[in-house]
């Protein structure tokens, strides 16, 4: 099996912050497009991404499958059942992969409801792979965040400068980030909040890409409605030149 790159898109929430009850947030739709789908097109237009790996819902796995045959997204080889935990998602995801592809594989974990990279990010994390071993994309912290204790008492003001938000993908060798998920197994962690964090807890030094302000995760209304007018102010600036 020869080295690819491989996206690894884990969506497995049932959307409570939404307050959707008819659909999860990740099939939620702007112009008639589910939001995961929009995020599966970033990866599925990519040349350098070879392969894409979706971990989902149980219920849903049938409805997903139905989209990649809409919306001819080829590059997709395996749609695999959710966990537990987005933790437990990933490491489903995983598995498959390597049961697919090379130990010295790329992966870029990703969320399904983080519609808002492009392409320059995507290249930048497998650039920053070949380089280092991980990437993980980040944005500029633009306010101030201050680190608490269980009393809500302050404990530290951090630097602006050397803070950022760790976002998405995050990107690593396949055999790194599976061995580093599967101590976590048999350490009890399931419920890891991402995978730079399972990476930094077991002694790797995580790397950074650079990415826009604007790649939100999208879990609550607000979040949908900054989708749709980013999404269609990028449109307007198509059709009118801006």
């Amino acid at each position: 099996m020869s080295d690819k790159n491989i996206a690894i898109i884990f969506s497995g929430g049932v959307g409570a912050r939404m307050n959707s009850k008819a659909k999860p947030k990740q099939f939620l739709e702007l112009h008639g497009k589910p939001i995961i789908v929009y995020t599966l097109e970033l990866f599925e237009n990519h040349p350098e991404i070879d392969a894409i790996v979706i971990a989902i819902l149980a219920d849903w796995v049938d409805y997903m499958n139905e989209l990649i045959v809409r919306y001819q997204l080829t590059k997709v080889v395996a749609v695999v059942e959710g966990g537990k935990t987005g933790q437990l998602s990933i490491y489903n995801g995983l598995l498959s992969a390597t049961n697919l592809f090379s130990a010295d594989s790329t992966v870029l974990i990703h969320d399904g409801v983080r519609p808002l990279i492009n392409q320059q990010i995507i290249s930048a994390n497998i650039d920053q792979v070949k380089k280092s071993g991980n990437a993980i994309t980040t944005s500029p912290t633009i306010e101030t965040f201050v680190v608490v204790d269980d009393n809500m008492l302050v404990q530290d003001v951090p630097s602006r400068k050397h803070s950022r938000l760790a976002k998405a993908p995050q990107s690593f060798v396949l055999s790194d980030i599976l061995a580093v998920h599967q101590q976590a197994l048999q350490d009890g962690v399931l419920d890891s909040i991402d995978s730079c964090t399972l990476m930094s807890r077991y002694g790797y030094k995580i790397t950074l890409v650079e990415g826009p302000v604007e790649n939100i995760k999208i879990t609550t209304p607000t979040d949908y409605f900054m989708f749709r007018a980013i999404v269609e102010s990028r449109e307007n600036s198509q059709i009118f030149g801006g």
